[in-house]
């Protein structure tokens, strides 16, 4: 075990120095080919992924869960898109964000740089690994993932691509490993690999994140679970309301940002809960307060557990409010600090909310689905941190860099 993770590290290690070096010309071509070399073997990574789908299905996983899982010929191309819109992407390594001069007349610059080598454990979504893969390329530094079992064989198909496109690229195929022993022992390997990891990334489930908080000595960066909500505010238009609340629960409820409750006030609950309720209950089992269940038929009385569960499910929690301030309580007391949304033509309640909500990315009149970095016009994300230091929101290129100051002088000395 430990063998195999110092290994790793090693040639990660090394990887990276040669990858700091690379002309952004250099990477941009090699993800273009990447990308390209995704299309060209849909089929292999189809097959492999259907091993990881007949296995997830004996096992029992829940259909939301396995459709994480699922690749198809239309998710393939996204992933490629994905890598085309990371190589479209402005190089972040080297620009010289700002320079001064100081009354010692020394040039000061803040350059922008590599992290080094990063390690991402990650649970069933095979896109992981090409997003991952592509921005950490893209910011020029080395990167060892360690998908969950769920998705192994895909993600190894998936890495083994990428590693012989840089081989055709003539690159160092260590840029890009994988951790092919997928027991919990190697995770808490690399989960203190200090010698050559500089920050460690979780992204998965809330106990993996907890896991890898509680036992990890080297740098993390905290992605966080999903649980959201959508407060609908008395001064909402209903129609855009129910648009929004259905995107947010439906489209792809297994999903971080997908919304787990949402939040009505109670001047139009009379009117907008039975429209939710006939929109949704074919789908979805809905679980409300005692307010709300005056307005419902199909729904059982919500616990206090339902507020501060990410379901990833079809399962929705309703709560009545009696104004904008106990949504904002509510919210703040039960989320996960990941993404937030109003519903409202109230310009000073909409501000009050984008204010005082304590979230990655805080919405008005907009889905929560949206706190995605492909749809931020990041190209793809390595996660949507919920922490306050480094990074916060969908991780991009930046996110992924450091920064050191360049001093230019002329032989000064310190007196």
């Amino acid at each position: 075990m430990d063998n195999l993770m110092n290994t790793l590290g090693q040639q990660s290690r090394s990887a990276a120095q040669q990858l700091g070096q690379l002309e952004t010309t250099q990477k941009d071509d090699c993800l273009l080919q990447m990308a390209e070399d995704l299309e060209n073997n849909t089929a292999v990574i189809l097959t492999a992924n259907q091993q990881d789908l007949c296995r997830a299905k004996d096992n029992g996983i829940s259909d939301p869960m396995i459709d994480r899982l699922r690749l198809n010929d239309e998710r393939i191309k996204e992933m490629a898109e994905g890598i085309r819109q990371v190589a479209a992407l402005p190089d972040p390594i080297g620009v010289v964000e700002k320079m001064w001069r100081t009354e010692d007349q020394l040039m000061i610059g803040q350059q922008r740089v590599p992290l080094g080598v990063i390690g991402i454990i990650f649970e069933s979504r095979p896109n992981v690994t090409t997003d991952a893969a592509s921005l950490c390329f893209k910011s020029g530094n080395a990167v060892i993932l360690r998908g969950g079992k769920e998705a192994f064989h895909s993600n190894q198909a998936l890495v083994e691509l990428l590693q012989k496109t840089l081989c055709n690229c003539q690159l160092n195929p260590a840029m890009i490993q994988f951790v092919s022993d997928i027991s919990h022992d190697v995770a808490n390997e690399m989960m203190r690999l200090n010698d050559y990891l500089d920050v460690l990334i979780p992204r998965g489930g809330a106990g993996l994140i907890q896991r890898v908080k509680s036992n990890a000595t080297v740098p993390v960066i905290e992605t966080g679970t999903g649980n959201n909500h959508v407060y609908v505010d008395s001064a909402a238009q209903l129609d855009m309301a129910l648009n929004i609340v259905k995107n947010a629960k439906v489209q792809r409820p297994s999903v971080c940002n997908a919304i787990e409750t949402l939040l009505v006030h109670e001047e139009i609950a009379a009117e907008f809960l039975p429209l939710i309720e006939k929109e949704l209950t074919s789908l979805v089992t809905l679980r409300g307060n005692a307010q709300a269940l005056k307005h419902l038929k199909q729904a059982d009385l919500a616990t206090e557990a339902d507020w501060s569960t990410e379901f990833l499910d079809y399962i929705l929690a309703i709560k009545v409010v009696a104004s904008i301030e106990e949504a904002i309580e509510h919210i703040n007391h039960y989320n996960s600090k990941h993404s937030e949304a109003i519903v409202t033509d109230n310009y000073q309640n909409g501000q009050k909310f984008l204010k005082e909500v304590d979230a990655a990315a805080v919405y008005i009149n907009a889905s929560t689905r949206f706190t995605d970095g492909f749809k931020f016009g990041f190209g793809a994300e390595i996660g949507i941190s919920t922490q306050k230091l480094h990074a916060r929101g969908p991780m991009g290129l930046e996110q992924l860099t450091s920064s050191k100051y360049i001093i230019y002088g002329d032989g000064q000395v310190r007196e």
